[in-house]
């Protein structure tokens, strides 16, 4: 659960910071998503890389959710009996919404390819330059979409903030100041990402890209 997490929280930094090349220029955002298609040519075929980078996304999420569901069904096999008297455990809300939010997130990587990657959703059409799938899929009068947008990527960072904690007691960390330094360096981590992720469609629908 934490080694894929890991590996999820990569591409997420990595992928966030190549969204931002649309701020530099509409043909500079292109000239990066066109290299992304050359990366290890000639000993790869052209998008050979690409293609490799997202099957490996693809069985990260996987065993994300297989780690997931195991971790589920072994918690419950633990305690077989309900407790009679089980009093509230006060958590944190991106705590008890961990699967929900894989839920939601899950669904958000779904229409994320239809719409960006593929263009099977996006006015501009698959045949577009990737700006201007970006442009038009985040167009003023498809403010809905921002807004579906905005809130799957807080989900995204509600998950991320305990996900990365979580993943930092699984790996060892156990005593309190660590703790408290893994909750604050989580928080900081998932509003970076957030503000990342947030700043590209905000931006495109009100007008300041474009």
């Amino acid at each position: 659960m934490a080694v894929s997490g890991a590996l999820l929280v990569f591409f997420l930094f990595a992928h966030a910071a190549g969204n931002l090349k649309i701020f530099v220029g509409e043909s500079d955002f292109n000239h990066y998503a066109e290299w992304l298609r050359e990366l290890g040519t000639p000993l790869l075929p052209h998008a050979w890389f690409l293609w490799i980078q997202r099957v490996g996304l693809l069985v990260a999420i996987g065993l994300h959710i297989w780690a997931a569901a195991a971790l589920t069904i072994r918690a419950k096999k633990a305690r077989p009996v309900k407790y009679a008297h089980r009093p509230k455990i006060q958590g944190s809300y991106a705590a008890r919404t961990m699967r929900w939010g894989g839920v939601i997130i899950v669904l958000f990587v779904i229409w994320h390819i239809l719409d960006l990657t593929l263009g099977k959703v996006n006015p501009a059409g698959g045949d577009a330059d990737p700006s201007a799938r970006v442009i038009e899929g985040f167009a003023p009068d498809r403010w809905y979409v921002t807004i579906f947008y905005v809130l799957a990527v807080v989900a995204v960072g509600f998950h991320l903030r305990h996900g990365i904690w979580s993943a930092v007691r699984t790996l060892g960390q156990q005593t309190t100041a660590g703790e408290r330094r893994a909750k604050t360096i989580a928080l900081v981590l998932s509003v970076i990402l957030v503000a990342m992720y947030l700043s590209v469609p905000i931006a495109v629908t009100t007008g300041l890209v474009g």
